[in-house]
């Protein structure tokens, strides 16, 4: 189902709960959403759609990624970005990595290790920074 986007930064400023198999319709919704925004977002967070869970969805290459209760645990490379946002007005400066490695699970609660670098990093990173409350 196509949610709204959440525009409240006190909802926006929370922190997410960790995900659980019962939130598959989380995932179906942050893709349909994405999907209905494409021209607009390559990754979106479940509270951008009103859901206070550990999930995101993110644009790699030519498939979009829902990825439950990811974890950051590698970065390297800093350097000084700017990025919009569909909750949030106009660009705002955010410190990315080059290159990171994130752990999460699928929609089959099917564990992943993963590195991804530029781009596709610097958008799980804005999404991660969503789960965290982090309003950039």
């Amino acid at each position: 189902m196509i949610r709204p986007i959440v525009r409240d930064v006190l909802f926006l400023g929370r922190k997410s709960e960790p995900a659980t198999r019962m939130d598959g319709a989380v995932g179906r919704d942050l893709r349909d959403t994405l999907r209905a925004n494409r021209d607009r977002c390559v990754g979106m967070a479940a509270n951008m759609i009103g859901v206070g869970k550990r999930v995101i969805i993110v644009n790699v290459a030519f498939a979009d990624v829902v990825m439950y209760n990811p974890v950051l645990l590698s970065k390297d490379t800093p350097y000084e970005a700017e990025e919009g946002c569909l909750s949030l007005d106009g660009v705002r400066k955010a410190t990315r990595y080059q290159n990171i490695e994130i752990e999460y699970r699928d929609a089959s609660w099917k564990a992943h290790r993963q590195k991804y670098s530029g781009w596709i990093a610097q958008i799980i990173q804005h999404e991660l920074d969503h789960l965290e409350g982090i309003i950039i």
